[in-house]
């Protein structure tokens, strides 16, 4: 995987279509899936399946293990006879279907999902009991969400005092077990009907590539149980820095992310067991793993807690080699992409040549009149991923449209536009499709576009505006949109620049 010129598409399961307020595991992504296949590509690119923090972000979780219990499709509960029809219809979402609801989600999904544990038979039980032998994350998870529960969703720094401790509430774990086996079904029933899309998804020659957040929230479930690998004081649970990234292109404050520091001392001590783990989970649900601000290996940007801004904060060595060291020797040629992008200093290079992981190139990033960026398609070296845009980006024609003239004109000149109608919307964009075609005659092994470029958006299609904590991770579609992109457009230019190949062959 990752050594042959394929492509693929960013398209998360939030964004998919369906009747029920965000995207679910159904019979919709399948049918993308066969669209995948017939335009030819080889990838498909997911965001974090993680539980979401209250903004919707899959990138602060309470959890580095579990999935997002609302993208479990209720009508596959209803056909295995857990639910009544009456049950599947209160999930039925009347808003919109092109913003994702997560409030309507979370609120329905678990309703129903407790109703369909009630019914649950003897078979399932012991299907549920082997699951959780074979995840040993998830008995802490369960036991965590229960807890929570009774604390009506408090964070776990707040909770009573019977629950103020995680050993404590371990050898008390008898008091909470209904609870506690119901969000071990739920995490069964998330990873039953993932599995069965990336079998579809393999079976048609595509590979899905997954992405891990490299922090993970204070209010977790990973902090809670494994205080001693956090820079934390046990005795106050407080931490005196935090995580985030310096000015850079995104932010002129950079970015206050606020997740606790890990303790990389302590964690080296049991050989990264914690890390191993985690990765270990990532290559069985994903084929393919990104790591969300990989650079934090080398070096990460270490923020006192009471600052306002990310300004006012330094550098810190990470693990580097050492830790990918026990990695490789773990997971022997682990597909994993480094996500190298923002403020990338000399160590960050020396440990992607160590390690042979490919980085990313973005070509909005290169677009700079006055430099040869190394973002610039013509740089790009074999072994890269090179992207039209992320998650964290403008749409491509969004980009166009708020770029200053002379960045607009370069990026035009570059890729051979010299029509008129650059701003011409719409997935037959001639302006965008000459940007889509520079990346994809990129030497880069890797070529990626996000489904709004793919359809030609503007930027109230984007995903994600880092540093802005309101009304991102939104996007949805429709089936109608998604049958009505141009498949032969992708099809041509996939073969045209010899990017159709099945990794599975």
């Amino acid at each position: 995987m990752l050594k042959k010129r394929g492509a693929g598409v960013l398209f998360h399961i939030s964004s998919m279509p369906s009747p029920y307020g965000v995207g679910v595991f159904s019979g919709e992504v399948k049918d993308f899936i066969d669209r995948l296949e017939y335009m030819g590509f080889t990838y498909w690119q997911v965001l974090p399946f993680n539980p979401t923090d209250p903004s919707g972000s899959p990138y602060c979780s309470p959890s580095a293990f579990a999935g997002n219990f609302m993208f479990i499709d209720p009508k596959r509960l209803f056909d295995d006879g857990l639910i009544t029809k009456g049950d599947l219809d209160e999930n039925i979402y009347g808003g919109s279907p092109y913003t994702a609801d997560y409030a309507f989600a979370a609120e329905k999904r678990l309703k129903t999902l407790k109703t369909a544990f009630s019914n649950i038979g003897e078979k399932t039980a012991a299907d549920i009991s082997k699951f959780a032998d074979e995840n040993p994350w998830l008995e802490d998870y369960a036991l965590y969400m229960a807890v929570k529960e009774l604390e009506n969703g408090r964070d776990w720094r707040d909770w009573s005092p019977e629950h103020s401790h995680y050993g404590v509430c371990v050898k008390a774990a008898e008091k909470y077990k209904k609870s506690v086996d119901f969000w071990k079904f739920v995490q069964y029933v998330f990873f039953s009907q993932w599995f069965e899309i990336k079998k579809y998804a393999n079976s048609k020659g595509i590979a899905v590539i997954g992405d891990m957040p490299i922090y993970v929230a204070m209010d977790s479930v990973d902090v809670w149980s494994n205080l001693d690998l956090f820079l934390i004081d046990e005795k106050t649970l407080k931490t005196e820095k935090v995580a985030g990234v310096p000015p850079d292109y995104f932010s002129e404050d950079g970015q206050l992310w606020g997740n606790p520091i890990y303790d990389w001392k302590e964690m080296k001590k049991d050989g990264y067991g914690w890390w191993l783990s985690r990765i270990k989970t990532a290559l069985k649900t994903y084929d393919i793993v990104r790591i969300d601000h990989f650079r934090a290996f080398a070096s990460y940007w270490e923020i006192p807690a009471d600052s306002k801004t990310a300004k006012t904060g330094e550098w810190r060595k990470g693990p580097a080699d050492d830790f990918f060291g026990k990695v490789f020797e773990a997971f022997l040629d682990a597909p994993i992409i480094a996500e190298d992008l923002g403020c990338c200093g000399d160590d960050v290079v020396e440990l992607l040549e160590k390690t042979g992981i490919p980085g990313m190139k973005v070509i909005q990033f290169g677009f700079d009149p006055d430099a040869d960026s190394a973002h610039l398609p013509h740089n790009a070296q074999k072994n890269s991923i090179n992207y039209v845009g992320t998650h964290d980006n403008n749409t491509l024609l969004g980009w166009l449209w708020e770029a200053s003239e002379r960045e607009r004109r370069f990026a035009l000149d570059y890729c051979g536009f010299d029509g008129e109608n650059w701003g011409d919307g719409g997935y037959r964009s001639e302006s965008c499709r000459k940007i889509i075609e520079a990346v994809w005659k990129s030497a880069s092994n890797v070529a990626i576009i996000s489904f709004q470029d793919m359809c030609g958006f503007g930027a109230d299609a984007r995903m994600n505006i880092p540093g802005v904590p309101e009304k991102n991770w939104r996007f949805r579609t429709t089936r109608e949109t998604i049958n009505g992109l141009d498949a032969e457009y992708f099809r041509r230019i996939n073969s045209l620049y010899r990017r159709t190949y099945s990794v599975f062959d």
